[in-house]
Protein backbone atom coordinates (compact mmCIF):
# COMPACT_ATOMS: atom_id res chain seq x y z
CA UNK A 1 0.00 0.00 0.00
CA UNK A 2 0.92 3.59 -0.34
CA UNK A 3 0.45 5.05 2.86
CA UNK A 4 0.16 9.05 4.07
CA UNK A 5 1.76 9.34 7.29
CA UNK A 6 2.76 12.59 9.17
CA UNK A 7 6.10 11.94 11.64
CA UNK A 8 4.62 13.15 14.54
CA UNK A 9 5.69 10.72 17.65
CA UNK A 10 9.47 9.64 16.76
CA UNK A 11 9.45 6.25 18.31
CA UNK A 12 6.04 5.29 17.03
CA UNK A 13 6.98 6.23 13.44
CA UNK A 14 10.13 4.61 13.57
CA UNK A 15 8.19 1.22 13.97
CA UNK A 16 5.64 1.78 11.65
CA UNK A 17 7.24 2.91 8.84
CA UNK A 18 9.45 -0.60 9.18
CA UNK A 19 6.44 -2.45 7.25
CA UNK A 20 6.34 -3.67 3.67
CA UNK A 21 4.58 -0.16 2.78
CA UNK A 22 5.72 2.56 0.95
CA UNK A 23 5.52 4.98 3.96
CA UNK A 24 4.27 8.49 2.40
CA UNK A 25 5.65 11.17 4.94
CA UNK A 26 5.15 15.07 4.12
CA UNK A 27 8.14 17.22 4.62
CA UNK A 28 7.84 21.60 4.71
CA UNK A 29 11.13 23.43 3.95
CA UNK A 30 11.48 24.67 7.63
CA UNK A 31 10.74 20.45 8.73
CA UNK A 32 8.09 22.49 11.04
CA UNK A 33 5.51 20.02 12.90
CA UNK A 34 3.26 19.40 9.78
CA UNK A 35 6.25 18.55 7.89
CA UNK A 36 9.36 17.02 9.50
CA UNK A 37 10.20 14.54 7.01
CA UNK A 38 12.17 11.22 7.56
CA UNK A 39 13.65 11.49 11.17
CA UNK A 40 17.19 12.50 11.39
CA UNK A 41 18.38 10.75 14.85
CA UNK A 42 17.23 7.30 13.75
CA UNK A 43 18.11 6.10 10.36
CA UNK A 44 15.12 5.23 8.56
CA UNK A 45 14.30 2.58 5.87
CA UNK A 46 13.92 4.12 2.36
CA UNK A 47 10.41 3.15 1.93
CA UNK A 48 9.86 5.90 4.09
CA UNK A 49 9.44 8.94 1.22
CA UNK A 50 9.40 12.46 1.87
CA UNK A 51 6.66 14.65 -0.32
CA UNK A 52 5.48 17.72 -0.55
CA UNK A 53 2.50 19.33 -0.31
CA UNK A 54 2.84 20.02 -3.71
CA UNK A 55 3.76 16.49 -4.56
CA UNK A 56 0.70 14.74 -3.36
CA UNK A 57 -1.62 16.17 -5.17
CA UNK A 58 -0.82 14.16 -8.09
CA UNK A 59 0.02 11.20 -5.84
CA UNK A 60 -1.52 8.03 -5.40
CA UNK A 61 -2.40 7.00 -1.91
CA UNK A 62 -4.25 3.77 -0.33
CA UNK A 63 -5.23 5.05 2.58
CA UNK A 64 -4.21 8.30 5.32
CA UNK A 65 -2.86 7.24 9.13
CA UNK A 66 -3.76 10.37 10.80
CA UNK A 67 -2.82 11.29 14.31
CA UNK A 68 -3.86 14.65 15.27
CA UNK A 69 -7.12 16.03 14.38
CA UNK A 70 -6.06 18.97 11.86
CA UNK A 71 -4.92 16.53 9.66
CA UNK A 72 -8.14 15.72 8.37
CA UNK A 73 -7.61 19.83 7.19
CA UNK A 74 -4.34 18.77 5.98
CA UNK A 75 -5.38 16.10 4.13
CA UNK A 76 -8.14 17.46 2.46
CA UNK A 77 -5.79 20.57 1.42
CA UNK A 78 -3.23 18.92 0.32
CA UNK A 79 -4.24 15.52 -1.37
CA UNK A 80 -7.49 17.09 -2.27
CA UNK A 81 -9.26 13.75 -1.31
CA UNK A 82 -11.51 13.79 2.34
CA UNK A 83 -10.51 11.24 4.91
CA UNK A 84 -13.11 8.49 5.52
CA UNK A 85 -15.05 9.54 2.33
CA UNK A 86 -12.73 9.80 -0.40
CA UNK A 87 -9.86 8.15 0.94
CA UNK A 88 -9.98 5.48 3.66
CA UNK A 89 -8.50 6.17 6.68
CA UNK A 90 -7.86 5.74 10.42
CA UNK A 91 -6.54 7.89 13.61
CA UNK A 92 -4.31 6.59 15.80
CA UNK A 93 -4.69 8.29 18.98
CA UNK A 94 -1.49 8.66 21.37
CA UNK A 95 -2.54 10.46 24.13
CA UNK A 96 -5.37 10.80 27.17
CA UNK A 97 -7.94 12.56 27.46
CA UNK A 98 -6.86 16.69 28.99
CA UNK A 99 -9.47 18.46 31.09
CA UNK A 100 -11.82 16.85 32.42
CA UNK A 101 -10.86 13.10 32.12
CA UNK A 102 -13.72 11.35 32.77
CA UNK A 103 -15.88 12.76 30.18
CA UNK A 104 -13.74 13.76 27.56
CA UNK A 105 -15.37 13.37 24.06
CA UNK A 106 -12.80 12.32 21.40
CA UNK A 107 -12.54 14.77 18.18
CA UNK A 108 -13.35 12.17 15.63
CA UNK A 109 -16.64 10.62 18.02
CA UNK A 110 -19.19 11.44 15.63
CA UNK A 111 -17.58 10.12 12.76
CA UNK A 112 -17.97 5.99 12.18
CA UNK A 113 -16.11 6.01 9.10
CA UNK A 114 -12.65 6.73 10.62
CA UNK A 115 -11.69 3.64 13.22
CA UNK A 116 -10.09 4.80 16.24
CA UNK A 117 -7.08 2.97 17.02
CA UNK A 118 -5.39 3.76 20.91
CA UNK A 119 -1.77 2.87 21.19
CA UNK A 120 -2.64 1.36 24.82
CA UNK A 121 -5.97 -0.32 26.36
CA UNK A 122 -5.27 2.72 29.36
CA UNK A 123 -6.03 5.32 26.57
CA UNK A 124 -8.81 3.20 25.24
CA UNK A 125 -10.69 3.22 29.00
CA UNK A 126 -10.44 6.90 28.99
CA UNK A 127 -11.43 8.32 26.06
CA UNK A 128 -15.21 8.80 25.06
CA UNK A 129 -15.09 7.16 21.22
CA UNK A 130 -18.83 8.18 20.64
CA UNK A 131 -20.15 6.23 17.53
CA UNK A 132 -16.89 6.01 15.87
CA UNK A 133 -15.44 2.09 15.89
CA UNK A 134 -12.01 1.54 17.99
CA UNK A 135 -9.18 -0.53 18.74
CA UNK A 136 -6.25 -1.32 20.32
CA UNK A 137 -2.87 -1.92 18.58
CA UNK A 138 -0.34 -1.66 21.33
CA UNK A 139 3.23 -0.34 20.36
CA UNK A 140 6.17 -2.18 18.86
CA UNK A 141 9.71 -0.86 18.85
CA UNK A 142 12.50 -1.77 16.72
CA UNK A 143 14.64 -4.01 19.50
CA UNK A 144 17.80 -2.28 19.93
CA UNK A 145 19.21 -5.11 21.43
CA UNK A 146 20.31 -6.16 24.99
CA UNK A 147 22.94 -2.97 26.07
CA UNK A 148 22.56 -3.62 29.81
CA UNK A 149 25.51 -3.00 31.99
CA UNK A 150 24.29 -0.99 34.75
CA UNK A 151 27.89 0.10 36.00
CA UNK A 152 27.21 3.23 36.63
CA UNK A 153 25.27 3.59 40.23
CA UNK A 154 22.68 6.44 38.70
CA UNK A 155 19.14 6.22 37.75
CA UNK A 156 18.23 7.50 34.17
CA UNK A 157 15.26 9.34 33.24
CA UNK A 158 13.62 10.03 29.39
CA UNK A 159 11.29 13.04 29.86
CA UNK A 160 11.15 15.61 26.66
CA UNK A 161 9.72 18.90 27.91
CA UNK A 162 9.80 18.38 31.65
CA UNK A 163 9.38 21.66 32.79
CA UNK A 164 6.83 22.23 30.49
CA UNK A 165 5.48 18.91 31.33
CA UNK A 166 5.77 19.21 34.66
CA UNK A 167 2.70 17.03 36.26
CA UNK A 168 2.33 15.38 33.13
CA UNK A 169 5.37 13.65 33.66
CA UNK A 170 6.18 13.66 37.03
CA UNK A 171 9.55 15.86 36.62
CA UNK A 172 7.92 17.60 40.07
CA UNK A 173 8.63 14.06 41.80
CA UNK A 174 12.77 13.97 41.04
CA UNK A 175 13.60 15.73 43.93
CA UNK A 176 12.17 12.83 46.25
CA UNK A 177 14.80 10.64 44.50
CA UNK A 178 17.92 13.01 44.17
CA UNK A 179 19.17 12.47 47.44
CA UNK A 180 19.02 8.36 47.05
CA UNK A 181 20.66 8.54 43.28
CA UNK A 182 22.38 10.84 41.26
CA UNK A 183 19.81 11.08 38.14
CA UNK A 184 20.85 11.81 34.09
CA UNK A 185 17.63 13.34 32.54
CA UNK A 186 17.39 12.65 28.73
CA UNK A 187 15.39 14.10 26.20
CA UNK A 188 14.23 17.73 24.53
CA UNK A 189 14.52 20.92 25.98
CA UNK A 190 16.06 19.23 29.55
CA UNK A 191 18.18 22.54 29.95
CA UNK A 192 16.39 24.70 32.41
CA UNK A 193 15.19 21.46 34.84
CA UNK A 194 18.68 21.54 37.41
CA UNK A 195 18.20 25.37 38.34
CA UNK A 196 14.11 24.82 37.94
CA UNK A 197 13.90 21.81 40.38
CA UNK A 198 16.54 23.50 42.80
CA UNK A 199 18.79 20.62 42.55
CA UNK A 200 22.20 20.87 42.61
CA UNK A 201 23.86 19.10 39.17
CA UNK A 202 26.07 16.39 41.13
CA UNK A 203 22.66 15.09 42.03
CA UNK A 204 20.71 15.62 38.43
CA UNK A 205 22.99 15.86 34.94
CA UNK A 206 21.01 16.59 31.90
CA UNK A 207 21.43 14.71 28.29
CA UNK A 208 20.15 17.44 25.57
CA UNK A 209 18.44 15.54 23.03
CA UNK A 210 21.28 12.73 22.01
CA UNK A 211 20.70 10.85 18.64
CA UNK A 212 18.60 7.64 19.92
CA UNK A 213 21.93 5.10 19.59
CA UNK A 214 24.23 6.97 21.86
CA UNK A 215 21.09 7.41 24.12
CA UNK A 216 20.42 3.92 24.09
CA UNK A 217 24.22 3.18 25.03
CA UNK A 218 24.19 5.76 27.42
CA UNK A 219 21.28 4.96 29.44
CA UNK A 220 21.82 1.26 29.63
CA UNK A 221 25.35 1.98 31.58
CA UNK A 222 22.87 3.50 34.39
CA UNK A 223 21.88 0.76 37.07
CA UNK A 224 18.07 1.25 36.76
CA UNK A 225 15.56 3.19 34.71
CA UNK A 226 13.32 6.01 36.13
CA UNK A 227 9.54 6.38 35.06
CA UNK A 228 7.70 8.94 36.87
CA UNK A 229 4.71 9.60 34.45
CA UNK A 230 1.52 10.18 35.93
CA UNK A 231 -0.68 11.09 32.90
CA UNK A 232 0.39 9.93 29.51
CA UNK A 233 -0.67 6.96 27.48
CA UNK A 234 2.61 4.79 28.28
CA UNK A 235 5.63 6.73 27.50
CA UNK A 236 7.60 4.99 24.66
CA UNK A 237 10.60 5.34 26.24
CA UNK A 238 9.94 2.97 29.65
CA UNK A 239 9.37 0.15 26.89
CA UNK A 240 12.97 1.17 24.99
CA UNK A 241 14.78 1.07 28.48
CA UNK A 242 13.34 -2.82 29.23
CA UNK A 243 14.20 -3.90 25.58
CA UNK A 244 18.34 -2.29 26.81
CA UNK A 245 17.56 -5.11 29.63
CA UNK A 246 17.58 -2.13 32.79
CA UNK A 247 15.14 -2.94 35.82
CA UNK A 248 12.49 -0.74 36.15
CA UNK A 249 10.95 1.35 39.18
CA UNK A 250 8.01 3.09 37.59
CA UNK A 251 4.97 5.10 39.29
CA UNK A 252 2.18 2.43 38.76
CA UNK A 253 -0.08 4.95 36.64
CA UNK A 254 -0.72 4.87 32.78
CA UNK A 255 0.09 2.24 31.01
CA UNK A 256 3.21 1.13 33.08
CA UNK A 257 1.24 -0.99 35.37
CA UNK A 258 0.48 -3.57 32.19
CA UNK A 259 3.86 -3.12 31.03
CA UNK A 260 6.05 -3.46 33.93
CA UNK A 261 5.78 -7.60 35.39
CA UNK A 262 6.33 -7.93 39.18
CA UNK A 263 10.11 -9.76 38.40
CA UNK A 264 10.98 -7.05 35.95
CA UNK A 265 10.88 -3.96 38.58
CA UNK A 266 8.63 -2.33 41.00
CA UNK A 267 5.28 -0.04 40.38
CA UNK A 268 3.97 1.40 42.64
CA UNK A 269 1.97 4.68 43.66
CA UNK A 270 4.09 5.75 46.53
CA UNK A 271 7.23 7.46 46.13
CA UNK A 272 8.81 6.01 49.68
CA UNK A 273 8.27 2.57 48.28
CA UNK A 274 9.52 3.56 44.76
CA UNK A 275 13.03 5.75 46.26
CA UNK A 276 13.49 2.12 48.29
CA UNK A 277 13.08 0.07 45.21
CA UNK A 278 16.00 2.45 43.26
CA UNK A 279 18.35 2.01 46.77
CA UNK A 280 17.98 -1.35 46.65
CA UNK A 281 18.63 -1.78 42.95
CA UNK A 282 22.08 0.48 43.29
CA UNK A 283 23.42 -1.42 45.86
CA UNK A 284 22.61 -4.67 44.47
CA UNK A 285 23.85 -5.07 40.74
CA UNK A 286 22.85 -8.80 40.27
CA UNK A 287 19.31 -8.21 41.51
CA UNK A 288 19.32 -5.50 38.93
CA UNK A 289 20.70 -7.53 36.52
CA UNK A 290 18.50 -9.88 36.88
CA UNK A 291 15.01 -8.23 36.83
CA UNK A 292 16.86 -6.30 33.80
CA UNK A 293 16.59 -9.29 32.26
CA UNK A 294 13.57 -9.83 32.87
CA UNK A 295 12.27 -6.59 31.81
CA UNK A 296 13.71 -7.66 28.28
CA UNK A 297 12.13 -10.84 27.42
CA UNK A 298 8.59 -9.22 29.20
CA UNK A 299 9.20 -5.98 26.40
CA UNK A 300 10.35 -8.55 23.64
CA UNK A 301 7.10 -10.62 24.06
CA UNK A 302 4.78 -7.91 24.56
CA UNK A 303 5.95 -5.28 22.39
CA UNK A 304 7.55 -6.65 19.38
CA UNK A 305 8.00 -5.02 16.14
CA UNK A 306 6.76 -7.99 14.57
CA UNK A 307 2.97 -8.24 16.60
CA UNK A 308 3.15 -4.78 15.73
CA UNK A 309 3.01 -4.57 11.74
CA UNK A 310 0.97 -7.90 11.68
CA UNK A 311 -1.70 -6.13 13.86
CA UNK A 312 -1.48 -3.30 11.21
CA UNK A 313 -1.50 -5.16 7.99
CA UNK A 314 -4.60 -6.69 9.16
CA UNK A 315 -6.20 -3.86 10.33
CA UNK A 316 -5.21 -1.13 6.87
CA UNK A 317 -6.28 -4.08 4.46
CA UNK A 318 -9.82 -3.86 6.46
CA UNK A 319 -9.88 -0.08 6.02
CA UNK A 320 -9.29 -0.12 2.10
CA UNK A 321 -11.50 -3.29 1.64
Amino acid sequence: MRILVWHVHGAWSTAFVHGDHTYLVPVTPNRDADGRGRARTYPWPDNAVEVTADELRSTDVDVVVLQRPHEMELTEKWLGRRPGIDVPAVFVEHDTPRGEVASTRHPLAERSDIPIVHVTHFNAVFWDCGRAPTTVIEHGIVDPGHHYTGELERAGVVINEPVRRARIAGTDLLPSFAPVTPLDVYGMRVGELPEWLGIARDRLTVHEDLPQQRMHAELARRRVYLHPFRWTSLGLSLVEAMHLGMPVVALAATEAIEAVPAEAGVVSTRPDVLTHAVREFLGDAHRAEQAGRAARAAAREKYSLERFLAAWDGLLQEVTG
